[in-house]
């Protein structure tokens, strides 16, 4: 179950350095996202900040797992909004598959920390 959570956390960690580096680069097919899903181009660069700061808490997740889990529920979070985000503007499954998929890598995530979680709280 370890190496499926790390390979997991991982993937996770690659994902959202690209997407939130491209964003925060000003990759054209970000700039054109956003302007399709009719955000502005401000939100682009916090969203990418954002995904860095996921990024961030994964590292450190894989010292302090329970930072992994609260990672991946803040980046739950944002994948949910992006889905939103292109549904909204009737985008093609195409467009809002890599959402879906970090939005079910990041409830994995979770999910196999879940006792970590439980354990903060009592």
């Amino acid at each position: 179950m370890h190496i499926l959570t790390i390979v997991l956390q991982s993937w996770l960690l690659f994902s959202m350095v690209f997407f939130g580096g491209s964003k925060i680069a000003g990759a054209k097919h970000q700039v054109e996202l956003f302007d399709s899903i009719k955000l502005p181009q401000w939100f682009r660069v916090i969203t990418g900040y954002v995904q860095i700061v996921g990024c961030i808490g994964l590292i450190i997740g894989y010292w302090y797992p329970e930072v992994a889990a609260w990672s991946g529920i803040g980046i739950g979070i944002m994948m949910l909004l992006a889905i939103l985000s292109h549904l909204r503007v009737n985008h093609p499954f195409g467009k809002v598959f890599p959402a879906i998929l970090n939005l079910l890598i990041a409830i994995a995530v979770v999910f196999l920390y879940g006792d970590e979680l439980s354990n903060l709280f009592g």
